[in-house]
């Protein structure tokens, strides 16, 4: 990453600093704090429950972490269909709190019959009328945009669902800086779901040029990977000791800690962090005590980063 850019994010992060303080101010004690969606008036905790956590848990488990974590603070969540029985499982376990809650899920269609045929399976599992934010998911190749946003493709089933009342906003997560910035420039979403992570950000120059372009339109900015270090090696790519993540997580509970605050430290709205339940609670440990990296935190971190193999390289089709 050149320095002049890295720069650039460093002010960026003084930024957000003094915006969660604020929210913070605002929040009862020890509450996870909140910050805004982009132009949607929506404010979010700063970290989101990603429906991995309770992918493969038993009913009366999803419950507990659901409850717990609506008791401290979150009420943003994230579903997709491909996180195996997670929409089953979190729908019976928010139903309780769905009223205060900003559910978010995702589509794998690309064209108008699949993606209503994937929103209708998830508002009956979910147990719900609506989503509060609907999302391409993994909208990452080219190809892909160009059909979602051409003649019968799914964002005419988006646009009549908003019609419809069944979801509320338009949203797409990706992996690739380029199908990134082109969406953004293509059609007026209001949130990108994208990797902000200290490894990509300073290995890479992956994920500046996504945060800059959503900042320059407003569009809420929610982030991926926060916990990210690199990819497992060769040998251990099918038998490794997180089964809820592809990619090997920053060390627990230090390194991890520390990554979460740096993507924090950027203008985004929240984090999602791994799947793994013991990630996800340190993730709200860090969010109900969160304070901005101090320079020698950040220097050691990215001390860290250096030389190691990103997840994801600009220009990558994943």
């Amino acid at each position: 990453m050149e320095r002049r850019e890295f720069l650039k994010q460093s002010a960026l992060t003084a930024a957000a600093a003094a915006t969660t303080r604020i929210s913070s101010a605002a929040t009862p004690t020890n509450q996870i704090a909140r910050r805004p969606l982009g132009k949607t008036g929506e404010h979010l905790s700063i970290i989101g429950f990603g429906g991995i956590v309770v992918m493969n848990e038993d009913p009366s488990q999803s419950k507990n972490i659901v409850a717990e974590a609506v008791d401290r603070g979150v009420n943003y969540f994230d579903i997709a269909p491909s996180y195996g029985n997670a929409q089953e499982r979190l729908g019976p376990a928010l139903a309780p709190y769905r009223k205060n809650c900003f559910l978010a899920c995702k589509t794998e269609g690309r064209m108008k019959d699949d993606s209503r045929k994937q929103l209708e399976e998830s508002l009956r599992l979910l147990k719900t009328d609506h989503v509060d934010l609907y999302q391409f998911h993994a909208l990452t190749k080219m190809t892909d945009l160009d059909k979602v946003l051409g003649p019968g493709g799914a964002m005419e089933t988006m646009e009549a669902a908003k019609k419809e009342g069944k979801i509320r906003y338009i949203g797409f997560s990706v992996h690739s800086a380029e199908t990134a910035l082109a969406a953004m420039d293509r059609y007026n979403f209001d949130t990108v779901l994208f990797p902000v992570n200290f490894v990509l950000f300073s290995q890479a120059n992956f994920g500046p040029q996504i945060l800059k372009r959503a900042q320059e339109k407003g569009i809420g900015i929610l982030a991926l990977k926060s916990m990210a270090k690199t990819v497992w090696p060769a040998d251990q790519k099918q038998n490794h000791p997180e089964p809820k993540c592809w990619y090997q997580p920053a060390a627990f509970p230090d390194e991890a800690s520390l990554g979460l605050r740096w993507t924090l430290g950027h203008p985004v709205t929240a984090a999602l962090p791994p799947g793994d339940e013991k990630y996800f609670r340190l993730a709200m440990d860090v969010a109900q005590n969160y304070k901005p990296l101090e320079q020698h935190e950040e220097q050691a971190l990215l001390a860290r980063a250096t030389g190691v193999e990103p997840i994801f390289h600009l220009g990558n089709d994943v």
